[in-house]
């Protein structure tokens, strides 16, 4: 799949030369920081924007110790998510003030980033410029991610980090305990230290006049399937789905069938379900969805789902650690049961196998990557059930021209 580069006028992106003098004129110079940082990222509600939404401060609040290690994840190993590369190739400054604010309040001695390798010379150029002008002596050391789709789970990057695998690994201990060699270990998404330096400069307040009273600020938000304007963007949270599509992504609400929140491990929601809903974890769990790292995926009027999400399943089994059952095992055997259904063979029998399967392999992983699958799974049953009835049928929706 082809990642979309289109970034449109935003805040977290405006330098988009990635120029330090340029990044000083647009922000300014970063504040003296402190302990006190914590508090104002605590008062500001900022969520995490990896796709789980934990309270960042929080995070924060969990690391103690003069030897604590911080990390960057910038991996970005969802196909559907462009979100952290645009960031990092046009706006690496502001990722870069978050990363040395955090260090600098829970006194990190050790700073890492890590990005994909088609992103590592910017990082490095701007580390660089950094340190020959002054601006910033955090040592951060900068990392290329693997590829791969769990390569960018928590564990998995430490684990990389640590000069491993970058695999899933069992999470018995949290890594603001325990996590790279054994350190407290602080590990948030790029886009989230990008926020942080706003905070930093701008205050808690600031943050709070954007997004919702629950749920505050914006996100970076990738439009990707069968829109005229793919690409990354930034929304306020609680900013209309219909005005995103339609204002954002340049999609006509008739054309959409279906949309896929939250990428690979989200959802599928129909068109019909989005109406009156918005971007924010609130408004999406009145449909058993969530807004993730940002992805919308859409789904055009004449497509079937259930042959699109095939395609996704066979990805994720293809992707898995190959670890434990669940996804040695487990994911291998929905990927084939979906492929039957999609193309109509032997359906009451792959039904079975999907509804079996799915049920076994949900909670028992070492990772949650076939949770995630199991939930787009679900969703799929669900949102695309005439599919199903006309597939049991030997029809599909793409043969019935896309009505709905």
């Amino acid at each position: 799949m082809t990642a979309p580069t289109y970034l449109a006028d935003s805040l977290l992106a405006q330098d988009r030369s990635n120029d330090l003098r340029r990044h000083t004129e647009l922000y300014g110079a970063r504040p003296a920081t402190d302990e006190s940082l914590v508090d104002a990222v605590v008062r500001s509600g900022l969520l995490g924007h990896g796709g789980a939404a934990f309270p960042t401060g929080a995070k924060m609040r969990s690391i103690s110790g003069r030897t604590s290690v911080l990390i960057a994840n910038g991996a970005e190993g969802e196909p559907l998510s462009s979100k952290d590369r645009v960031l990092l190739d046009r706006s690496v400054h502001l990722v870069l003030d978050g990363i040395a604010a955090t260090a600098s309040a829970l006194r990190c001695s050790d700073c890492y980033l890590y990005a994909p390798p088609e992103s590592i010379a910017t990082v490095r150029a701007a580390v660089d410029e950094r340190r020959r002008s002054g601006w910033d002596r955090t040592a951060v050391q900068v990392r290329a991610s693997a590829s791969g789709f769990v390569s960018g789970e928590k564990s998995a990057v430490i684990s990389a980090i640590e000069g491993g695998p970058a695999l899933p690994r069992d999470k018995k201990i949290s890594a603001s305990v325990a996590g790279v060699r054994g350190r407290p270990t602080l590990v948030l998404n790029v886009e989230t230290f990008a926020h942080i330096a706003l905070i930093e400069r701008r205050g808690p307040q600031w943050f709070l006049s954007r997004g919702t009273e629950s749920e505050p600020g914006t996100m970076l938000v990738t439009y990707s399937g069968a829109v005229r304007r793919p690409g990354v963007v930034e929304a306020p949270l609680g900013a209309s789905i219909e005005d995103m599509l339609v204002r954002g992504a340049g999609v006509e609400l008739p054309s959409v069938r279906a949309v896929l929140l939250g990428g690979f491990h989200g959802t599928w929601a129909s068109r019909h379900a989005l109406i009156g809903r918005v971007m924010s974890q609130e408004s999406l769990a009145h449909i058993g969805s969530r807004p993730g790292a940002g992805i919308v995926h859409v789904l055009g009027a004449g497509s079937c789902g259930l042959t699109a999400t095939a395609e996704f399943v066979r990805y994720l089994a293809d992707e898995s650690a190959g670890q434990c059952g669940p996804c040695l095992n487990g994911l291998p055997r929905l990927a084939d049961a979906f492929s039957r259904l999609s193309i109509g063979q032997d359906v009451d029998a792959a039904i079975t196998d999907i509804a079996r399967y799915t049920r076994l392999v949900d909670g028992r992983g070492a990772c949650h990557h076939p949770d995630g699958t199991a939930r787009l799974i679900r969703s799929a049953m669900s949102v695309f059930a005439d599919d199903v009835r006309l597939h049991r049928l030997g029809s599909c929706e793409i043969h019935r021209g896309g009505t709905r």
